[in-house]
């Protein structure tokens, strides 16, 4: 993940300021604010600002406006009860901004989520880095034969050598010819000073999805965590659930009671169907069930043997 001696000190110049505030801080936040956390080859997270911590969904749950006779663990088991009854509302009174360096590809999946802020870098106004993304030779998959939008077994050999050759080839003459079309090197200069380049929003048709492009993202809690739900799934593409696993490790340190009760009642807890409850119900009581009479389709069957680590 390079970053520019520029960036860099201003990252240090933001870390360096202090400000006093009335404002509720988290402490642990605050020792990564503004840092650029690595992701992939080139992408990065960084935490630019939030509000509110665990202590705030506890006051907008109770509509109280202090502490009172409250303790740690009443405060605990309150966040337990709403995220595990799907009170999502007081969540939605704390807020992260983030700024995401991701490749395009990334970008268009995370989109999806409909439910945040966004502002992307525009490449219809700035010249886009000559940065784009290679997958390491672990995450070079084929594709699935069961899944459609999934990987199989990795490629290897001169396969994969080849896949890698193409990917590499194909993204550096792209931007050559990016800027060959600009006429316009990365600082804004004409490359040759005798004809015009092609507009910035023309020639920009012409990169690849792994090229890189960047983003501030600003999400209120209860979505946040739908999307890291979602996304840092096992099942979840590869790159995204990158960026993913990473703002886990920030929400951690934001709200740690609501990371601990997200961490057990929605990445490590499941949802059933009432066919599917019928069916649990059934093996705890001794019965032998099988997918024909259970009511469930042969994928359903499959995803409950597998939760619940029995043989089909």
């Amino acid at each position: 993940m390079p970053l520019s001696p520029e960036q860099e000190q201003e990252i240090e110049a933001q870390r360096a300021e202090v400000h006093e505030t009335r404002r509720v801080v988290s402490p642990e936040l605050e020792k990564i604010l503004y840092q650029a956390l690595p992701v992939l080859d080139h992408g990065f997270v960084r935490v630019i600002d939030y509000m509110g911590d665990d202590a705030a969904i506890v006051q907008a749950a109770r509509v109280s406006y202090g502490k009172g006779t409250r303790t740690l663990r009443s405060d605990a088991g309150l966040i337990n009860y709403l995220l595990r009854h799907r009170h999502t509302t007081p969540f939605e009174m704390c807020e992260i901004k983030y700024h995401v360096k991701l490749p395009i590809f990334v970008a268009r999946q995370w989109i999806r989520h409909r439910t945040a802020n966004v502002n992307e870098y525009s490449a219809r106004y700035s010249i886009l880095d000559n940065e784009f993304y290679m997958p390491a030779a672990e995450h070079l998959a084929a594709q699935s034969t069961s899944n459609r939008q999934g990987r199989a077994g990795l490629l290897t050999g001169p396969e994969a050598d080849r896949v890698y050759e193409l990917l590499k080839r194909d993204a550096e003459q792209a931007y050559a010819d990016y800027a060959e079309m600009l006429n316009e090197d990365e600082d804004g200069n004409a490359i040759d000073p005798d004809r015009d380049g092609l507009a910035r929003e023309l020639a920009r048709m012409n990169l690849s999805l792994n090229f890189y492009t960047q983003w501030y993202w600003k999400v209120d809690l209860h979505n946040l965590m739908h999307f890291l739900s979602l996304r840092a799934d096992a099942h979840a593409q590869y790159e995204i659930r990158a960026y993913a696993e990473v703002m886990l490790e920030t929400l951690e340190r934001w709200v740690p009671q609501t990371y601990e009760a997200f961490t057990k009642y929605e990445l490590g807890g499941v949802s059933l169907s009432s066919q599917g409850l019928a069916v649990v119900k059934r093996l705890i009581a001794g019965e032998s069930v099988t997918q024909e009479e259970s009511g469930l389709s042969n994928r359903e069957w499959r995803e409950l043997m597998e939760t619940l680590e029995r043989e089909d």
